[in-house]
């Protein structure tokens, strides 16, 4: 095989997708965030684990489609193109802000009170991929492939000194206090509408940051038009491979520098992560598409052909299972209690909760399957 058409995405693109998803759901909905795994929880702030990798790789997934589905909307022309990536931005930033507000209230002493608008968080994951998305398509539809990447690396070269020059002056310009992505959200967004899981305000997915992230897109791009000039070849995956090997090297020697951080996104996280998930590509394209092992990669498939609406249903299912109350808990707590911290020790128990949770989701993206119900924005 000399080339992929246009029109037809490769098997292995899906299936890194669905595996993005499968893990998403997974570190999102332990049984309890006090007893699970390390690789299952984010680094506490410099540092990496699997669970930092999950979204750049998602981001990255975002990126290679795009190589299939904007050239075919670019032909058409500017008017139809912006108004689709307008659109997609629109809409999956508008559904992140609904998540972060469902279900619209909150119970407070036994009383249900309605949800305060004026005090959501602005950003979150899907707010990111939508920005992400939208400037990355923006991007290329005004710039040729190696200009795209003259620009990403101008981003994070500049990320890297406006996160050194404005932050804080001492040993460590890149604390979780005085970073200069938390700055500007501060003084543009306010601390009222900020992510404050870290114990301050403080938002990993902030506006600053948002820069390098566009570069997971945008090298998710590259890879995808690179694979299908190449075709699946073992010199492709060679090739791939030897690119993954390179980002990795030029990402941990960064590191030294700006520190590998996924919460405030440093550039040598983006160069990490981009390394590791095209190193996966490759081994997936190496196995899919060069040796035709496929019948294992339909479980990820499913996950992958209607992936934000599984993801959406994961995070709306376990908020129900919050709210819902069973014998002074909630249904979560009582299944968990119930049926996992009774049979397996704790952190297994957190795990296998979060495993059979994904798998409810995999059922109904099966179901949805075997009816060809696909949901695209």
């Amino acid at each position: 095989m000399n080339s992929l058409p246009q029109t037809n995405r490769y098997q292995s693109l899906d299936v890194l997708r669905g595996l993005t998803v499968a893990l998403m759901i997974v570190v999102n909905t332990p049984g309890s965030w006090s007893t699970n795994f390390g690789p299952f929880l984010h680094a506490p702030w410099h540092g990496l684990t699997i669970t930092d990798l999950v979204f750049p790789s998602f981001l990255f997934v975002v990126g290679n489609a795009m190589s299939f589905s904007l050239a075919r909307l670019r032909d058409r022309g500017g008017a139809v193109y912006f108004k689709k990536v307008i659109r997609r931005t629109a809409i999956i930033f508008l559904i992140g802000l609904l998540l972060t507000a469902f279900p619209f209230f909150r119970v407070v002493e036994g009383s249900l009170v309605p949800y305060d608008f004026t005090s959501i968080r602005l950003l979150g994951v899907l707010q990111r991929i939508a920005l992400c998305y939208g400037i990355a398509a923006t991007l290329v539809y005004f710039l040729r492939l190696r200009a795209c990447l003259l620009t990403g690396s101008v981003i994070l070269l500049a990320y890297w000194g406006a996160m050194y020059f404005f932050g804080d002056p001492g040993p460590d310009p890149y604390s979780l206090e005085g970073n200069a992505a938390r700055k500007l959200d501060l003084w543009l967004i306010g601390a009222g509408n900020l992510y404050r899981g870290e114990g301050i305000a403080f938002d990993p997915e902030g506006l600053l940051s948002t820069f390098p992230a566009v570069v997971n897109v945008l090298a998710g791009y590259a890879v995808g038009i690179f694979i299908q000039g190449e075709g699946a070849r073992v010199k492709t995956v060679s090739r791939l491979l030897l690119l993954a090997g390179l980002l990795l090297v030029v990402g941990y020697s960064w590191d030294l520098l700006f520190p590998i951080n996924k919460k405030i996104w440093s550039s040598s996280f983006v160069l990490v992560s981009v390394g590791y998930v095209t190193g996966l590509l490759a081994l997936l394209v190496y196995l899919l598409e060069v040796r035709n092992w496929k019948s294992w990669a339909y479980f990820f498939e499913v996950f992958g052909r209607n992936p934000l609406l599984l993801y959406v249903l994961s995070g709306v299912l376990v908020r129900i299972m919050l709210m819902v109350p069973v014998n002074g808990s909630s249904l979560k707590n009582w299944i968990y209690e119930g049926v996992f911290t009774g049979t397996f020790p704790p952190k297994i128990a957190s795990l296998f909760f979060a495993l059979s949770f994904m798998l409810l989701i995999w059922l109904i993206g099966w179901i949805m399957d075997r009816r060809g119900v696909y949901v695209k924005v």
